[in-house]
């Protein structure tokens, strides 16, 4: 069977990026790896489908930097199922009430999604879906 394992993400801060996916998602946060050698450091956030997300930071290398919420080239946004249209405009309002940034939604889509697209702390898009 073929799948995604898993995507990466570079951040300035590991822990308040794990704690906003822990909180929001149920992510469950595995232990921080350090390779002081190279200046890196990462953890990985288990989601109960399988799916993960490895956060990660450097002090050696400079990832180049984008605007919050940029649509750009390459990976521009993941999509997280919540399960029904209730759930999203529940998760958007409390994001939206915490001050986490709600770009769009929750809307049907052209494409027959029910979404919202929040960014998290770090300035990613994530598709909140139905």
């Amino acid at each position: 069977m073929i799948r995604i394992e898993h995507i990466a993400l570079w951040a300035d801060d590991i822990e308040s990026l794990c704690a906003f996916y822990s909180h929001y998602f149920g992510a469950v946060m595995g232990s921080r790896y350090e390779n002081v050698s190279k200046g890196f450091s990462s953890r990985f956030l288990s989601f109960e489908s399988g799916a993960r997300i490895e956060v990660m930071t450097t002090a050696t290398l400079h990832p180049a930097r984008h605007i919050a919420g940029a649509q750009r080239m390459g990976l521009t946004h993941f999509a997280i199922t919540l399960g029904s249209q209730q759930a999203v405009n529940d998760m958007a309002e409390r994001m939206s009430q915490a001050g986490v940034p709600v770009l769009d939604g929750p809307r049907r889509t052209g494409d027959g999604y029910y979404e919202a697209v929040v960014l998290d702390p770090e300035g990613n898009r994530i598709e909140l879906l139905a």
